[in-house]
């Protein structure tokens, strides 16, 4: 094709009516120009083809692949096969027909923006060769989805960023999480759910459930007096690392049913597992990891961002098998810093106010429920228990043959005494008139989350374990020696 013929094509206008992708349509309307329709002869905001073969161009580029020529390997055996009916045909559309379906364009407008960019794209030497070029006449292509090879870059930087240069300031490890969840609560699922779980009083998750390993009775009954304190999350002085917690912060974990709590605790055999309910007793807001895999983006590719946000839902859908894959021991100091980093970030920096994540129990083969609850929301009541009451724990009676498993708790409350009569407004220079307890320096000002049920709590003695396992057979070759000679390579 002569230059000149291109540039009067190029010069052409299509008008928004002309155009049926809905993004693109609106784009010509916003910010074209009026012009007369060479398509259907009306005036109107119109883009001339120069403007829209650039934007075909790069949706093409970001969303489209040209379709092997020649079938392969495979498919090549198959067609020669004489037992099996095959016959190989190109995948995908010609190209003015990929054009047109895409732009929703009338035909003749699809070819002839074929036409400029076959031109832009055309090679002598190719064609000399009888080898096609993109955009050609003859040409076929289909769509695809855009891959997550950005976004995978990243999260390798991001993790070894954290690992191995800067863990507590990294500018590079706060940029990758911003652009993962900062418009977290905005995604929606194939069902149009959101992935923020409303938990708390009212809603499908108003309790959890936590355990703790014993083996001594000692610490058992101190728990069973006191689960409240025992069985909520430690203090931060107590707080050992975790999936979701560095050492030092304290976080609630829980599962949504008793035995994923067991489980969760990798109880050895002869140890005793203490089980404790604990009720949520205000609105929570939780990031549901579950349901990443099923998140959807709709968009047109005339977007420029949508192959972006596409390689972004791609990253996340995997992103749970990341997040709760199983960690070995050894392991744990430096794969969990990863999670641990997400789950600090979406604690206290992140756009979205959240309370906590659910994500699977890698320990019940993800067929369960975990909870994390933010130090922020993880604050339990204290019990009331009558002021110089004396409480004593049980793990067995005595009987005629021998002792045998009983936990009680017995809480010994003195007598209520006349409060004693003080002055209306207490003076500061009278320390009998001050609650002293008022002013201690463990003082916490957080919100209450959680409730612990006494009558709620169970104690499993374990008596055994099983496992679930993927078995496999190992093979053992013997093969004789070969000289250097010999050796192929």
């Amino acid at each position: 094709m002569e230059h000149w013929q291109v540039e009067e094509l190029q010069e052409k206008a299509i008008c928004a009516g002309c155009v049926g992708e809905e993004y693109l349509s609106g784009e010509i309307s916003r910010d074209g120009t009026d012009r007369v329709c060479h398509y259907c002869g009306e005036c109107g905001k119109s883009y001339t083809l120069e403007e829209i073969t650039g934007r075909i161009e790069h949706a093409f580029e970001d969303h489209y692949t040209r379709t092997p020529t020649d079938p392969d390997g495979f498919e090549w055996a198959m067609q020669k096969d004489p037992e099996i009916d095959y016959s190989w045909e190109r995948q995908g559309e010609q190209t003015i027909c990929a054009i047109m379906n895409a732009a929703d364009i009338p035909e003749e407008a699809a070819g002839d923006i074929q036409a400029i960019l076959a031109d832009e794209h055309g090679d002598f030497e190719m064609d000399q060769m009888g080898e096609e070029t993109p955009f050609a006449e003859e040409a076929h292509y289909e769509e695809i989805m855009p891959g997550d090879e950005e976004w995978q870059e990243g999260w390798r930087l991001f993790e070894r960023t954290i690992k191995s240069e800067a863990r507590f300031f990294s500018r590079t490890a706060a940029a990758q999480l911003s652009a993962l969840f900062d418009d977290i609560d905005q995604l929606r699922t194939r069902d149009n759910e959101t992935l923020i779980v409303d938990a708390g009083p009212g809603t499908a998750l108003s309790e959890l459930y936590r355990a703790r390993a014993f083996q001594s009775d000692d610490r058992l009954k101190a728990a069973l007096m006191r689960p409240d304190r025992e069985m909520s999350a430690p203090p931060s002085s107590l707080a050992a690392a975790g999936r979701m917690n560095a050492k030092g912060i304290s976080t609630f974990y829980g599962a949504t049913e008793p035995h994923i709590a067991l489980a969760e605790v990798r109880p050895p055999v002869g140890s005793q597992v203490a089980i404790a309910r604990f009720e949520i007793v205000r609105p929570l807001r939780l990031l549901d990891l579950n349901k990443l895999e099923q998140i959807s983006e709709g968009g047109s590719i005339f977007d420029p961002g949508y192959a972006r946000r596409l390689g972004r839902m791609m990253f996340l859908r995997k992103l749970t098998g990341r997040i709760s894959r199983p960690v070995m021991p050894d392991d744990q100091d430096s794969e969990y810093l990863a999670t641990q980093a997400i789950a600090d970030y979406l604690a206290t920096e992140g756009k979205v106010p959240l309370d906590g994540i659910i994500f699977p129990s890698v320990q019940a083969g993800n067929e369960g429920v975990n909870v994390v609850l933010f130090q922020k929301a993880s604050r339990a009541e204290e019990m009331d228990i009558p002021k110089g009451a004396d409480l004593s724990a049980d793990t067995c009676h005595d009987t005629a043959d021998g002792p045998e498993r009983e936990y009680t708790v017995i809480e010994r409350v003195p007598p209520p005494e006349p409060e004693p009569e003080r002055p209306a407004t207490p003076s500061f220079f009278d320390p009998l008139a001050i609650d002293w307890a008022d002013l201690r320096t463990d003082y916490d000002d957080r919100e209450i989350t959680l409730k612990v049920d006494p009558a709620g709590i169970t104690v499993h003695v374990v008596e055994a374990v099983s496992f679930k396992t993927d078995e496999h057979t190992v093979r053992r070759y013997r093969w004789a020696k070969l000289d250097a000679k010999d050796e192929p390579f």
